[in-house]
């Protein structure tokens, strides 16, 4: 089992301590890969609304939420 797995596993099981360090967890990665991917689609040219479509956001969220942030190393 994947470690996104086993915290998925946690998230939905009776234990409240391992179920919310798991959604923490789970909430951490998905706001890592979320910049991860708005890095990269504005290296390939997206629009701020292009990059809100596809996040089903409006386009003032994903733009205040990633314009004043620095791409992330390596990116």
């Amino acid at each position: 089992m994947t470690e996104p797995e086993e915290l998925a596993t946690a998230a939905s099981g009776a234990d409240a301590k391992a179920g919310l360090k798991a959604v923490l967890a789970l909430r951490r990665l998905a706001e890592a890969l979320e910049a991860l991917q708005v890095d990269n689609a504005r290296r390939q040219g997206w629009s701020w609304q292009e990059i809100a479509e596809a996040l089903e956001v409006s386009k003032q969220a994903v733009h205040k939420k990633h314009s004043g942030r620095p791409p992330l190393s390596g990116s």
